[in-house]
């Protein structure tokens, strides 16, 4: 079969390389995901977690600082597939974590990896299936499992339509640590057994976000250039037409709301130049954090903010008065709502939150978020949140209690993992 899963693995990177090339996504990382890992890499059965970009990166904090706690003698790979997830998992990394790219699904390349980086476990988060990656590692009895599982709308009608290619492989997994009910019951449609389904729960409500101090708080607001009576309205992950539509919601807003101030975080930063662009055409000034000093500087009487760079993100939710989750107005899925409302943050975002459905439902059938369908209605909640501090209140408070009950899904997938990491261990000293 491997032979099989090349051929389609060839077609697929022959149809998408145009459009790496187009979009620059190549990297210096690109030769480790040729399978060219350094020479002298030593890293004794450890345990390997693949986590695809940032948000998946994130999701594991929890998971990486207790597995240093429960396996102190192992060392952690983290592997991803984007740059931007890779700097990010960077900076969780403890010595001697090996920090890498995911080998492309070529079975000769993969074979190479595996064999020089033998894991004792192989984690996926979130269900990415490399069928060459997981055929191998069954091959060599390496357990792989799946951790904050989901498949989602396109995944489950993508893989139904190959269903005699992915049950196999689906079948090559060791286990299923799954979001919810409804996972469950795609994966078992799939043709995976029920036995090696859990449902645990979703990691992402596990996220710690550690208490800033104010006065770095306050540091932060200086470096703006805010004033005390200033307004903050913080656009998270935002993606092409998006920034247009928020652009367009804010300079209607200046008309009444002179005191708001506002900052753009485009999903990838490297659209910085293309917002910068679209910011001057609004006939403002665009101003690219990076650059700011950490001293109070001279306030520009129009001024939009635009966040270029990766993992700061959370700091600057963390002073604002209102968050707009991006990847909603426009039909790219939404992104993590609740690391702004963890940090009591009330919170807006679009109508495409089909990548976040249960979480998105959750806080909207509990009155701790606030969904818009349109430009106007964004707009409008902005006004009514700014006049209304007792709603914001509400809705902080009632998201707060929300992310509190439904904690826990990282315990209960560590005891899995633990359980066969003990195993395999075990077996191999045998």
């Amino acid at each position: 079969m491997s032979i099989i899963y090349d051929l389609i693995f060839f077609v697929v990177v022959i149809i998408y390389l145009p459009i790496y090339l187009f979009k620059k996504k190549f990297h210096r990382g690109f030769f480790l995901r040729l399978g060219r890992l350094p020479k002298n890499l030593a890293l004794d059965r450890p345990i390997w977690i693949h986590a695809v970009s940032v948000g998946e990166v994130m999701a594991v904090r929890g998971l990486v600082e207790e597995l240093r706690k429960i396996f102190p003698n192992k060392r952690l790979v983290i592997s991803t597939v984007t740059s931007t997830g890779n700097k990010i998992a960077r900076r969780m990394a403890g010595e001697g974590d090996f920090i890498t790219y995911l080998p492309l699904d070529f079975s000769f390349i993969v074979r190479n990896v595996i064999d020089r980086i033998n894991p004792s476990v192989f984690i996926i988060v979130e269900t990415e299936l490399w069928p060459n990656l997981i055929s191998y590692l069954y091959q060599k009895n390496i357990p792989v499992i799946v951790v904050n599982g989901r498949i989602s709308d396109s995944s489950f009608r993508g893989y139904l339509a190959i269903r005699f290619l992915i049950k196999p492989i689906l079948n090559k997994i060791t286990m299923f640590c799954v979001q919810s009910n409804r996972d469950a019951q795609r994966l078992i449609c799939l043709g995976v057994s029920g036995n090696k389904i859990n449902i645990t729960g979703n990691m992402k409500f596990d996220v710690v976000v550690y208490k800033i101090e104010s006065s770095i708080l306050a540091g932060y607001r200086q470096s703006l250039g805010l004033s005390f009576s200033d307004r903050l309205f913080v656009c998270g992950s935002t993606h092409p037409q998006e920034e247009k539509a928020i652009l367009e919601v804010y300079k209607a807003l200046q008309k009444n709301l002179s005191n708001l101030k506002l900052i753009i975080a485009p999903r990838h930063p490297e659209r910085t130049v293309q917002v910068e662009k679209l910011i001057i055409q609004y006939n403002f000034t665009p101003l690219r954090i990076s650059r700011l000093s950490p001293t109070p500087h001279t306030p520009h009487p129009t001024p939009v903010f635009i966040l270029d760079t990766v993992g700061q993100l959370i700091n600057y939710y963390a002073i604002a008065d209102i968050v707009f989750v991006g990847g909603s107005l426009v039909k790219r899925g939404g992104h993590n709502i609740l690391e702004p409302a963890s940090l009591d943050k009330p919170v807006i975002f679009g109508a495409h939150m089909f990548n976040f459905r249960d979480i998105a439902e959750l806080f909207l059938i509990n009155n701790a978020a606030i969904s818009v369908r349109n430009t106007e209605e964004l707009k409008i909640k902005i006004i009514y949140l700014l006049q209304n501090p007792s709603r914001i209140t509400e809705l902080t408070l009632r998201a707060k209690e929300l992310i509190l009950t439904n904690q826990g899904a990282t315990r209960r997938n560590l005891e899995f993992i633990k359980e066969e990491v003990n195993k395999k261990d075990d077996g191999d000293q045998g």
